[in-house]
């Protein structure tokens, strides 16, 4: 059934208007607001928005963390038939010129001092900015500036005019129809100006109820907003998916108390990326080995039990008598403490997208009872593309098309994707539409893959990506950067990894290390270190890495494939890659070719043979100012393995 956001807001403020539709947590205490008052507060808004002069088709940014109101005001917009762009709260006053300037937008929702202080500095560069909202007042009680009012006298304003004008809100909420205009996400940019991604209210709802019931979801569910909603991932979960399942989703205080959020409510319904997946287990292991002697020996014993175990009892398969009353006490003693300290007691999907996630990793949380799975899809799809099946959940695919999807892959290996969710287009960037989306409705995902014999489908990288070894004994053999970069980060003391190959006669790796996995390491051996850049150049954690590059050598060696994508050499950088300096993007994907230009001089230096190289690296710190890091890195050679076929 095609409907509109605001219609599914409407729908369930008069089935079920004193259940609770958020919650948002403030100086500590959770707060709900239910459907019935939403719809209040979104209609006070709407009309609010419309004094103010926002029209249909007219655009407005957002910038803030999930909170009720940011969410009641991107609902507001829709009503209106205006086009709500949700930005990135961490991104750079100057990041946020581009979109605003090529979307011609004039409205703008900032959640507090530092985004209205954000928009305040680019505003002669973006002169069209006439109506400025903020939600939170702290600090902003003496701003003076024309065209900047606080959400509350602009819900003020709305609720009188919707006193007076009884019928409006409905009228212009019936206005708007499924294929019009619902939302714009922007791409990171990693390769230029970012594009902005058009999705009308029926590609993003089409999907999200694809989604509800491939997994069975229903009102019932908790889901937890923690993740920017500028990326589309959380704008599905938090959004697209709430009002289309009318469930409960409850926003955190702050970034900073979001692990102890996660456990107050406990999501039955859970999505991250394998980054957030690998920081909670890297904290649960720095944890477990500070513990006594007896509880690390009852955690790494039941460990054992929980790997040879839990992954046949999540698939649904038989398991011995034997095993399974072990697996019980397990559960009692180790597992179930586990859940509940991570906040996955209740969790019954947890899914994890955007990057790969390490075999060891997955392993892990289905190991301990949590139904951990994994999704396929992007910004131009509305995320949902491919999902994995309950008792079928792989580490190595990202699961079978889901409903209405059509998938095959062309001659150099691109999977091409057909779907009700794919973007409208590329906003006034007609050229990059049509590089992306075929006439006869096909879209060009620029990734690599195949669909096994099971119906998985398999990414190995980006098409674009995927070289070939040139020269030397592997010359020819295929390399695919982002599979070698993701099997070392697989391992809990490296963060980011990034690896260059093609058209050479070997790969070479730039790796950063965790600091907080390899600083409690360290610690343990009584191993003084000042900083990141100090620690990540001793000769102890070289040998720590050193062990890990070799550890994926040898299992790329059994892969007739790829075992020519052995890592040769490589260094540890000085300072962690930041989005802030252009090494990442706001969705923490490495810029290999920006790194690449960026420390050239390392480049040179592991391709020539060098054993150390000195660096000085310009950075940018939270404040706004700049500075620099230097350092004499070590570059290392690794062991590579005779690939297994060849041994033969």
């Amino acid at each position: 059934m095609q409907t509109t956001f605001p219609r599914l807001l409407l729908t369930h403020a008069a089935q079920r208007p004193q259940d609770a539709a958020m919650r948002e947590k403030e100086y500590g205490i959770w707060q709900a607001i239910t459907w019935g008052e939403m719809a209040v507060l979104v209609e006070q808004l709407a009309c609010g928005l419309h004094l103010a002069g926002l029209r249909q088709h007219d655009h407005m940014i957002v910038i803030g963390a999930n909170r009720p109101r940011l969410y009641a005001t991107m609902l507001a917009a829709q009503s209106l038939g205006a086009v709500p762009i949700p930005l990135y709260q961490d991104a750079a006053a100057p990041e946020c010129v581009f979109p605003i300037n090529n979307a011609e937008v004039c409205f703008a929702f900032a959640e507090d001092q530092e985004q209205v202080d954000k928009l305040l500095e680019i505003r002669e560069q973006c002169p069209q900015i006439s109506h400025m909202y903020f939600d939170d007042p702290r600090g902003l009680r003496n701003y003076d500036e024309p065209g900047l009012q606080s959400l509350d006298d602009l819900i003020s304003e709305g609720k009188a005019f919707a006193a007076q004008n009884t019928g409006f809100f409905k009228s212009e909420v019936d206005k708007v129809q499924p294929d019009d205009v619902a939302a714009m996400f922007f791409t990171s940019g990693t390769t230029g100006n970012p594009k902005g991604v058009v999705h009308t209210h029926d590609s993003l709802l089409n999907r999200a109820r694809a989604g509800a019931e491939f997994d069975k979801l229903t009102h019932a569910e908790d889901v937890l907003a923690y993740l920017p909603p500028a990326w589309i991932g959380q704008n599905i979960f938090s959004y697209a998916q709430w009002l289309s399942c009318g469930y409960v989703v409850n926003c955190p205080e702050s970034a900073a108390t979001v692990t102890i959020d996660l456990k107050e409510i406990g999501p039955t319904y859970y999505f991250a990326p394998p980054r957030v997946f690998e920081g909670l287990l890297t904290s649960v292991m720095i944890r477990m080995e500070d513990a006594g002697a007896i509880k690390r020996k009852m955690f790494h014993s039941f460990m054992t039990v929980a790997k040879r175990v839990g992954p046949s009892l999540m698939d649904g398969k038989v398991v011995g008598l034997a095993d399974r009353l072990l697996y019980g006490l397990g559960n009692f003693l180790v597992y179930g403490p586990l859940r509940n300290n991570l906040g996955f007691s209740r969790v019954r999907v947890a899914y994890t997208a955007g990057e790969a996630i390490g075999p060891d990793l997955f392993s892990f949380y289905r190991s301990i009872g949590v139904n951990l799975k994994q999704l396929y899809g992007s910004t131009e799809t509305a995320v949902f593309v491919c999902l994995q099946p309950d008792h079928e959940a792989r580490a190595d695919t990202v699961g079978v098309p889901c409903k209405g999807v059509e998938i095959k892959v062309a001659d150099n290996g691109e999977i091409l994707v057909k779907s009700p969710g794919l973007l409208k287009g590329y906003f006034k960037n007609p050229e990059a539409t049509a590089e992306v989306l075929t006439a006869d409705g096909w879209y060009h995902t620029s990734d690599a893959g195949f669909l096994d014999a099971h119906g998985h489908l398999k990414i190995i990288d980006r098409v674009k990506d995927v070289g070939r070894i040139h020269g030397g004994a592997n010359d020819g053999a295929m390399f695919a950067p982002k599979y070698v970069e993701n099997k070392l980060k697989f391992f809990q003391h490296i963060k980011e990894v990034v690896a260059y190959g093609d058209g050479r006669e070997k790969v070479c790796v730039m790796i950063n290390i965790d600091f907080d996995a390899v600083g409690n390491w360290a610690e343990r051996r009584n191993l003084p270190y000042a900083g990141y850049t100090d620690l990540a150049q001793k000769p102890e954690v070289y040998q720590l890495i050193k062990e890990c590059v070799e550890k994926v050598n040898a299992d790329l060696s059994e892969d007739a494939l790829l075992a020519g994508s052995q890592v040769s050499r490589f260094l540890v950088l000085h300072k962690e890659l930041d989005a802030d300096d252009g090494e990442l993007t706001r969705t923490n994907k490495v810029r290999r070719g920006f790194i690449a230009e960026k420390y050239n001089v390392l480049v040179d230096a592991l391709y020539g043979g060098k054993t150390s190289q000195f660096i000085e690296t310009l950075v940018k710190f939270e404040d706004g100012r700049t500075g620099s890091v230097s350092a004499t890195l070590t570059i290392d050679d690794a062991k590579t393995f005779v690939p297994v076929k060849a041994a033969a």
